[in-house]
């Protein structure tokens, strides 16, 4: 996922999407244990458009860098290149579990369907193509997805393997676990230059001391202590810009 907020806005929205989808995911295919393996983890991307092309050219990627299908527009379930190259409608819809559950308690039959509202995603372009027009912007897109079509055709080749196929993906059971998983560590950036890389993580160690510092002085009884901006002070309101 490619967002660009606030830290407080991410924060909400994460913590809101994750355990929503989580309890969802774990309905829809009886998941009674932990769903999530390890804490959602941010990671700040550089102003740089070879950095931001890379992170979404990585994220448009998935189903095809592995295997799964051949296109990522073949994958049968939701998908950002589909609205951001064709123009597709991103549309869901929202199961009101709160009303589901008062139904019940009322005794009231109700179709699937009854406390639902649907929802349309408007995906926002990359901060540094906000200035190019639609078409341009779909351009530099279809780039990307031809770059994904080749090097994942080329793995298939020097594999020898076929694509599994969407009829292949849905037919998994989600219960099943790999025999090996690929684990790396995950970086504090994304940068496309090491004087960028050098620059965010500088930004990095300035901000720790400050907040440090400041939590020195709210453990020493200083409530007026100032935390930097964009932190999260202990058991304090988020301090805004």
């Amino acid at each position: 996922m490619l967002l660009v907020d606030t830290a407080k806005q991410l924060a909400d929205f994460m913590g809101y999407f994750n355990s929503n989808l989580a309890r969802e995911a774990g309905r829809l295919v009886d998941w009674r244990e932990k769903f999530w393996s390890r804490r959602y983890r941010a990671i700040v991307i550089s102003g740089e458009e070879g950095a931001q092309r890379e992170r979404l050219k990585y994220v448009l990627s998935h189903g095809a860098k592995e295997g799964l299908v051949g296109d990522p527009r073949e994958w049968p379930g939701v998908h950002a290149i589909r609205p951001l190259l064709d123009g597709e409608p991103s549309q869901g819809i929202w199961f009101d579990r709160t009303q589901e559950y008062a139904a019940r308690r009322r005794g009231e039959e109700f179709e699937r369907l009854r406390y639902t509202t649907p929802y349309s995603v408007t995906l926002s372009p990359l901060p540094c193509w906000e200035d190019l027009s639609t078409e341009l912007q779909r351009q530099r897109i279809a780039e990307i997805a031809e770059e994904i079509g080749a090097e994942a055709a080329a793995r298939r080749e020097e594999k020898g393997v076929a694509p599994m196929g969407a009829d292949a993906v849905r037919r998994q059971d989600p219960h099943q676990r790999p025999k090996k998983t690929k684990k790396s560590s995950a970086p504090l950036f994304h940068a496309a230059t090491k004087r960028v890389r050098e620059d965010l993580l500088n930004t990095y160690y300035a901000f720790v001391a400050a907040f440090r510092e400041a939590a020195e002085k709210l453990k020493a009884g200083n409530r007026n202590a100032a935390f930097p901006i964009g932190s999260f002070p202990p058991g304090l309101p988020f301090v805004s810009g």
